[in-house]
């Protein structure tokens, strides 16, 4: 190896990786800014949630989804291999355990795409790594407006959806970070934003005190 690659080697600082999550009610943008973080920083991995939910027609299993039977849910939830679990509509929700803890540990980030109920076992259980991130809409009208455009669903569904968004919203206030999508471009650049301070939050770069003991060292 070349001196100039061995002293960018002896640049890079170790750190535990971010467990980015974001939440908001159904229909307020936060699926949408997460698909725009994913395609455009290669430094963050999505968190691919089992559920039990049918697959809709846009979706592929293992890239939105692992979608799985109800007895294998109960399975992985008794043997500890969820972090978190939550039942949204009658079906239930959960992270896989073993990709997150390896992926965290090795200084990558993780993102989550989860509900207030998973942030709370999430964040009992780690903490330091979870940075949260509310996403909220800027009006009830736009959000019923965003959920129509989406021809996902029916008006009961519709219906629904509005009024757990009610109970979603009360949650507001248990998130490290709220952003206001009134304008997603707006949103997406705070998001980015929250991202890259958290990156470099001291107590989240293990390899600190090694590199100013070396940079002491050289002066």
């Amino acid at each position: 190896m070349s001196a100039g690659g061995q002293a960018r080697r002896a640049d890079v600082i170790t750190r535990r990786g971010v467990m980015l999550v974001l939440s908001s009610p159904s229909g307020a943008g936060k699926t949408t800014l997460s698909r725009k973080l994913l395609a455009s920083d290669a430094g963050i991995a999505l968190s691919i949630s089992v559920t039990t939910r049918p697959r809709r027609a846009d979706e592929v299993d293992g890239r939105d989804y692992h979608f799985i039977e109800a007895a294998r849910f109960e399975a992985m939830r008794r043997g500890g291999e969820l972090l978190e679990w939550a039942c949204v509509f009658d079906n239930w929700y959960g992270t896989p355990r073993g990709l997150v803890d390896e992926a965290i540990a090795n200084g990558r980030d993780v993102l989550f795409d989860i509900d207030w109920q998973g942030t709370q076992q999430l964040r009992e259980k780690a903490r330091s790594d979870l940075v949260s991130v509310f996403v909220l809409p800027p009006s009830g009208k736009e959000l019923e407006r965003r959920l129509r455009r989406r021809a996902q669903d029916s008006d009961g569904v519709i219906a629904g959806r509005m009024a757990k968004a009610v109970d979603e919203l009360s949650h507001w206030a248990e998130y490290d970070y709220v952003i206001v999508n009134r304008d997603l471009d707006r949103a997406f650049a705070e998001l980015q934003a929250i991202l890259a301070a958290e990156r470099v939050r001291r107590g989240r770069q293990t390899g600190l005190s090694t590199f100013v003991r070396r940079l002491q060292a050289e002066l």
